[in-house]
């Protein structure tokens, strides 16, 4: 009971979503008393779900600054995992934390590749910069935070075998972008709820920025191919695409039609998951710090798409 009384008090933002509930699932399962925020329109379904869960519901929204300020009140950390769209909704939630004082630790909806590494600022209409502006807003405002770089989630790209357009793994025809070789990490959204969760309490990953890199899950496209043709039991046929060929595609195609392939030459062209080490003081590598946490590999994801 008296570790229990340790454990820091987790809201979570945005935890009717698919990672979101994940996190939910995790933070009760490791002992942590869980909130969430919750719209007035949320199904009854899910916040029932919610609630038989152990979930503490307050109701309220990103654009509602009492709200907010009374769910800040009543937690240590506040993990935020609402949809990158929407990622600039967040100031509102920044300006309260840094109100309360109160905030051991803020986990802003960052995730996915490390924004202020990317190299098509050019060419993401403003995707990543808009998640470099909520950065700098928590570093200036001085509030404790981690941000979680885990790759790709596994839904992305991978059930169509990186193939823009296709809903399912080709069988006969494959296209490779560049050489085939630059490598992409790939997590799915539960292992990435599982390893956040992990860091809440730990001062290692304290302003710090935690990198997923599993083992078995950083992969290049003739990777993928490879693995696939053993599962399928056969040979694909490859046409290669060059970054000039890529890139004028992008230009061609309207936004936000164009984005899985931006999404595509800034993973498998520019290499903007691994083209750097994690190295500096500032970052961590997650699966390094939690050897025990056990995730779905490349391999068996594809193993449900048979």
């Amino acid at each position: 009971m008296e570790e229990e009384k340790k454990k820091s008090r987790v809201l979570i933002i945005g935890a009717t979503g698919r990672l979101g509930n994940y996190l939910t699932h995790f933070s009760i399962e490791s002992g942590h008393p869980t909130f969430a925020l919750i719209r007035n329109s949320t199904s009854s379904a899910k916040l029932k779900s919610l609630f038989d869960a152990g979930v503490t519901l307050l109701k309220g929204s990103l654009e509602d600054e009492g709200s907010l300020e009374e769910a800040v009140s009543k937690v240590d950390v506040v993990i935020s995992a609402i949809l990158s769209k929407h990622v600039l909704d967040q100031k509102l939630l920044i300006k309260v934390i840094k109100q309360a004082g109160s905030i051991k630790r803020f986990i802003p909806a960052e995730y996915g590749a490390n924004p202020d590494k990317t190299q098509i600022s050019d060419l993401d209409h403003g995707f990543y910069s808009k998640k470099c502006e909520i950065k700098r807003m928590i570093e200036s405002e001085g509030i404790p935070y981690t941000y979680i770089c885990c790759g790709l989630f596994m839904r992305i790209l991978l059930p169509s075998l990186v193939q823009p357009g296709l809903q399912s793994p080709p069988i006969d025809k494959v296209t490779v972008f560049g050489d085939g070789n630059v490598k992409a990490v790939f997590v799915s959204d539960f292992d990435v709820a599982a390893f956040t969760i992990k860091t809440i309490d730990d001062p290692r990953t304290l302003n710090k920025t935690l990198y997923l890199r599993p083992p078995g899950n950083i992969c290049s496209m003739n990777d993928l191919v490879e693995l696939w043709e053993g599962k399928i039991e056969k040979k694909l046929e490859k046409t290669f695409v060059t970054e000039s060929q890529l890139l004028k595609k992008i230009k061609e195609t309207p936004y936000p039609d164009n984005m899985e392939m931006v999404f595509i030459y800034s993973v498998f062209i520019k290499g903007d998951h691994t083209y750097f080490d994690i190295e500096s003081s500032g970052e961590v590598n997650g699966t390094e710090l939690y050897p025990d946490v056990k995730y779905m590999t490349v391999s068996e994801f594809l193993d449900t798409l048979l």
